[in-house]
């Protein structure tokens, strides 16, 4: 590891050690694939409670339960972990210029699963939300997209995301 790298592992750890701790005392999930894909693939940059780290990704605690509610916020959660999304996004007052991986490799059941953990166990959804389906992870992978294009969808389904 090069020296420059350092700080940024030491960051990571630093600000993951509280999240995880956090982690440890919440409840069970209720979607478990989706905590376990979230743990490996997401918490690196969003943090194991999905409260997001500064500068680097936004928290994920209130707008994905926001997005399930409409059908165009369903298409952008599911396009987001699908095919990422790159370049400025505000959430809840602060910008974040990043550049989310995408997870198109995982298979639609594991991806439905992920975002049924980050709406309902992170964002907690009310229950008059429906879980995404593995359906609607299909009916998107069908339309590929760029990262830029989702951002630019985000930005038409929350243009002024607080």
């Amino acid at each position: 590891m090069t020296r420059t790298g350092l700080p940024v592992v030491l960051a990571f750890a630093a600000a993951g050690a509280p999240l995880a701790a956090a982690a440890a005392d919440a409840p069970p999930a209720a979607y478990p694939q989706g905590a376990a894909t979230f743990q490996t693939d997401c918490a690196v940059c969003h943090g194991a409670a999905g409260a997001g780290l500064p500068s680097l990704a936004p928290p994920l605690l209130s707008y994905p339960a926001r997005y399930a509610a409409s059908t165009e916020g369903r298409r952008q959660l599911a396009m987001t972990v699908l095919y990422g999304m790159y370049g400025d996004v505000a959430v809840e007052g602060r910008h974040y210029a990043f550049r989310m991986p995408e997870f198109g490799q995982l298979d639609d059941a594991t991806l439905a699963a992920l975002v049924n953990f980050v709406v309902f166990d992170l964002a907690h959804a009310p229950a008059s939300v429906a879980p995404l389906a593995p359906t609607e992870i299909a009916a998107e992978r069908s339309q590929p997209l760029d990262g830029a294009a989702v951002r630019e969808h985000r930005n038409s389904v929350a243009p002024e995301d607080p």
